[in-house]
Formats: C-alpha cells, sequence, structure tokens
C-alpha cells in the first residue's frame, strides 16, 4: 500500500520528534535537574508510529515503562511531556507522575506503567468497555519480551478470548527483557506471537524496524478486531539502542553490538532509504522535518526548564476521586 506524500512525512516527523526527545533527554538527564528513573525509546520508533497510525482518540493505549514513543505517537503534546518528566506544574499530569507515568485520556492515552506486564488486564477492561459501546473502538497493551513471561499478561489474554473482547496485544521483542537477552529468558524459541495463538487469537509478525511492514500488519491485524473477531496479537521484532534504564553500563550487551545496529537496524535510515529509493519523498522534505523537530525539542526544554513546580499545598488533589 502507497501512501500520500502528506501521510508519510507525518509518519517520519512523528518517528523523528520521538528520536529527537529521547536523544535530548540522554543529555539533559546528565544535568541532574530530572529525578527518577527514565527508560528511552530510541530504536523502537517504527513500531510505535506504525501502530498508532491506524488508531484514533476514540482507541485507548496502555504504556509500558518506555512508554515516551508510544505517548508521542498517540498524540500527547511534546512540550507538555518534557515539562512532566521534568515535574512542572503545568505537565500533563501535574509533575506528578513523571517518565513512566505519563497519561492523556484526552488523546486515549490511559498511561505509562511502571509494572512489567500491568497494562494487559488495563488495556481488556478498555476493550470490554469498547465492546458493549459498540462503536467499534479497541483497547491496546504495548508490551515487551519482559512481560510476555508475566501471569497478568496470560490471564489478560485468557479472559479477552473468552469475553471476545476487542483487545489488541502488541509485544515490541527488542530482545531484553532489562538485562536479560531473549534467547535465555523466553521458552517458546523466542517466538512471542506463538504464546498468543496458544490462548486461541490470530497473530502476526513484523519488523518492528520498518514503519511500513508494522503498518500494513496493523492495518490487516484491526480491520479483523474491528470486524467482531475478538482479540488479536502482534509481535514486532525491532532494537532498543540505549540500556535498560539511563545509567545502565550494559555490560550484558556484546562488544559493538550498539553500534552494529543503529548502522543496519535503525528505523529512521530504513525510512529515509524506502521513501528515497521510491522516490516518494525528496531528502529535502525529510531535512526540513529534522529541523523543525530539532526547534520543537529545543522550546520543550527551553519551557520545561522555566516552568513552576506544583504547589505544595497541591498535595491532596487527584488523590482520590471526587463523586
Amino acid at each position: 500500500m502507497q501512501l500520500p506524500r502528506d501521510e508519510l512525512i507525518g509518519a517520519y516527523r512523528r518517528m523523528a520528534t520521538i528520536r529527537a526527545f529521547e536523544e535530548r533527554l540522554h543529555e539533559e538527564i546528565k544535568t541532574g535537574e530530572i529525578v527518577g528513573f527514565t527508560h528511552l525509546y530510541c530504536g523502537q520508533e517504527a513500531a510505535a508510529v506504525g501502530v498508532c497510525d491506524h488508531l484514533t482518540d476514540e482507541d485507548m493505549i496502555v504504556s509500558t515503562h518506555r512508554g515516551h514513543g508510544h505517548c508521542i505517537a498517540k498524540g500527547c503534546d511534546v512540550k507538555a511531556m518534557m515539562k512532566e518528566i521534568y515535574g512542572r506544574r503545568d505537565g500533563l499530569c501535574k509533575g506528578r507522575g513523571g517518565s513512566m507515568h505519563i497519561a492523556d485520556l484526552s488523546v486515549g492515552m490511559l498511561g505509562a506503567n511502571g509494572i512489567v506486564g500491568a497494562g494487559a488486564p488495563q488495556a481488556v477492561g478498555a476493550a470490554i468497555a469498547a465492546r458493549l459501546d459498540g462503536k467499534g473502538r479497541v483497547g491496546l497493551a504495548f508490551s515487551g519480551d519482559g512481560a510476555c513471561n508475566q501471569g497478568t499478561t496470560f490471564e489478560a489474554m485468557n479472559l479477552a478470548v473468552v469475553v471476545k473482547a476487542p483487545a489488541v496485544f502488541v509485544f515490541e521483542n527488542n530482545h531484553y527483557s532489562e538485562h536479560t537477552g531473549d534467547s535465555y529468558a523466553v521458552g517458546t524459541s523466542n517466538d512471542i506471537a506463538s504464546r498468543a495463538e496458544a490462548f486461541g487469537m490470530r497473530a502476526w509478525r513484523a519488523d518492528g524496524c520498518d514503519y511500513f511492514d508494522t503498518y500494513e500488519a496493523m492495518r490487516e491485524l484491526l480491520d479483523y478486531v474491528r470486524a467482531g473477531n475478538g482479540p488479536a496479537a502482534i509481535e514486532l521484532d525491532t532494537e532498543r539502542f540505549y540500556g535498560h534504564f539511563e545509567g545502565d553500563p550494559q555490560r550484558y550487551r556484546g562488544p559493538g553490538e550498539v553500534d552494529r545496529l543503529r548502522e543496519t537496524r535503525d528505523c529512521l535510515k530504513a525510512f529515509r532509504a524506502r521513501v528515497g529509493e521510491a522516490k516518494l519523498l525528496d531528502p529535502a522534505d525529510l531535512d526540513r522535518v529534522d529541523a523543525e523537530v530539532a526547534q520543537l525539542i529545543e522550546e520543550a526544554v527551553t519551557e520545561a526548564r522555566a516552568a513552576p513546580p506544583p504547589d505544595p499545598a497541591d498535595v491532596a488533589q487527584d488523590v482520590y476521586v471526587d463523586y
């Protein structure tokens, strides 16, 4: 499927924004101004964008501890995200969530999550609600190769099949669960999709470093789910360019491994090559996007640094729901 020019530029802009956002955070964290754990998404941009480009604000997603890319791909405001990570009052969650708990219900982002495997049950709940209202919405959980070993994920997949919920399980296999390789920790010969199939749902597989392969597989999957066929899963083979968390020495990775992956498995380089060879976009168009994105990220950091912190008098707000 050949996408229109404006959609191709939009997809590249979203991927480039995620990359620039994360690369800048990698530098800003060294200043000590950002507190708490931060897990960067660099390398997996095509997965988030290829999935979310099919979703509307009415479709609900649940993210992981490595959630910045999902937030941006789903439409969260980049400047408000940066303020949130800096712990500022004008952040998406008023500076209370930080990196691992960004949420924006207005665009269908139910939240990042610091607990591995915790998103799948929430996504099934959203999917059951979507089935009840009959508007064709879906509930989608992003998970990694670590979450595929969690009982919460198994229970969620089983329940989704039993109640035929329009739930989508996206497994981004970046080959490391924190510091442990999938060849050791995943018993099904590194094949996560087969686990979903064992629960009775259809599963797709795609190259998560290839925007077009991910986009096409998700188009088929979502057509299937929205047609009332129950849940489905997809395994995206992707790569993680940074450590599990910022500061991770990555001694578990081989010499030169990350440099090799940045050269051979970079989804932005692959996108540029694909659209260039097919003469779908001019390199100058993408260079302009890169410059605009760089300016956006610079403004986001500047505004976040200058923004006020939360007021201590508001500490009890948003703790309990008022009925």
